[in-house]
């Protein structure tokens, strides 16, 4: 089966095309993004598989433009991988919010695309962008079924105590202020994974996952269900991410309102587009600026976010640990968690109280591929596993077709 994976943001959508004859080994046929879209210069990065890649300029006012624009280069007699659209027989699209009418993967109807569009009021940057791509897909290729995967339905088997706020629960029942946590299709995935590479029982193990990127989150996993994770009603709450500011005394920005005369929108903005490590450093939101300023220009600030970033990660760490009575293993994934050996070391640095033991040596040097990265008589298992959320999405897509 040939699986096209979308992932649609309000500007952009990233694709996979899959083959998935050997589901637990798929073929990735081709992939690529579609950048700025509704903006002036939107462009197309198309890679087939054994090519490089290519780069097309185009006018891209909407995702229904830019759907066909990706269709048309999967079958391009120049760059295709397939003869005819018609050889796509699934579509599996990333749905950034789930609420709590998801709490697993779903085939696409009427009312799971009224309930997604319901949802749109807690995700207005994202799910209107998936509705737009499920009608665009639904337009072109009618009769091809398609599939939701939620990044908070993973998340739905948290608790009341951990998933609700201290505020009064009327507000719960009525507007569903809770905390939903996201990644949830990547903490899942390097969960399994990580198991397996390590000789653990998914169903029976206490895992920590450390998703760390531009974007960064952590969950609390026992027995195979997430019991708590960093992200709360937005991915706004949590650790220090890119621009994000991550967990913040709301007294703070009631203050921050009134001394800076901000409104709703500019306190968005601040908490969204101005903080985090860009906001301490001054610098960048990008984690390799940061390192090259602190390390080889020895910029007090961009070390300060760097020391902010890691110590955030940490105490998460430990907390979680606490919550689910021990940690078996430790799981770093996400563009930092992956390709940031300094990150990591600095993050076990201190764990030895609960029984990490961290192989700098192991460690030193590796980027982007499984490995194991504490000591033999380590309590806590400390590993690096890779996550392909896209993978997940195709995965997910077959096996809900196939149930």
């Amino acid at each position: 089966m040939v699986v096209l994976v979308l992932n649609c943001g309000s500007s952009s959508i990233k694709y996979q095309l899959l083959d998935m004859a050997n589901i637990e080994d798929p073929e990735i046929k081709a992939l690529g993004v579609i950048e700025r879209i509704g903006l002036e210069d939107g462009f197309l990065i198309h890679r087939p598989k054994g090519e490089g890649k290519f780069k097309f300029t185009n006018d891209i006012p909407n995702h229904e433009v830019g759907i066909n624009l990706i269709l048309d280069a999967l079958v391009s007699r120049a760059h295709g991988v397939i003869e005819d659209i018609t050889e796509i027989k699934a579509i599996g699209h990333r749905v950034a919010h789930g609420g709590e009418y998801f709490t697993k993967s779903v085939i696409i109807d009427e009312s799971v695309k009224q309930k997604i569009d319901k949802l749109s009021d807690l995700a207005p940057l994202h799910n209107p962008a998936h509705l737009a791509g499920i009608n665009s897909m639904e337009k072109v290729l009618p009769n091809v079924p398609q599939v939701a995967v939620f990044d908070t339905s993973f998340h739905q088997t948290m608790p009341p105590e951990s998933f609700l706020y201290a505020i009064p629960y009327e507000y719960y029942l009525k507007h569903k202020v809770r905390r939903y946590g996201f990644h949830g299709t990547s903490h899942k995935y390097v969960a399994e994974k990580a198991c397996e590479f390590l000789g653990l029982d998914f169903h029976n193990s206490r895992l920590i996952t450390c998703h760390l990127g531009n974007g960064a989150s952590i969950a609390a996993i026992k027995d195979g269900k997430s019991r708590d994770t960093s992200m709360g009603f937005t991915p706004v709450e949590g650790l220090i991410m890119g621009t994000r500011v991550g967990n913040l005394d709301a007294g703070a920005l009631l203050y921050l309102m009134e001394k800076e005369n901000l409104d709703i929108q500019g306190i968005n903005d601040l908490i969204n587009k101005r903080s985090g490590i860009l906001g301490i450093s001054g610098i960048s939101s990008d984690m390799r600026d940061i390192e090259e300023a602190a390390w080889n220009k020895k910029d007090e600030r961009a070390l300060l976010a760097l020391t902010m970033y890691h110590q955030r990660v940490k105490r998460f760490i430990g907390a979680f640990a606490a919550e689910i009575g021990g940690c078996d293993a430790i799981i770093f994934t996400g563009g930092v968690g992956e390709n940031g050996p300094e990150s990591r070391e600095d993050i076990c640095s201190g764990l030895e109280f609960m029984g990490v033991g961290f192989d700098k040596k192991a460690n030193e040097g590796v980027r982007g591929k499984s490995t194991l990265l504490s000591k033999p008589d380590s309590r806590v298992k400390v590993a690096i596993i890779p996550t392909n959320e896209e993978k997940v999405i195709a995965t997910e897509t077959v096996k809900v077709l196939n149930a």
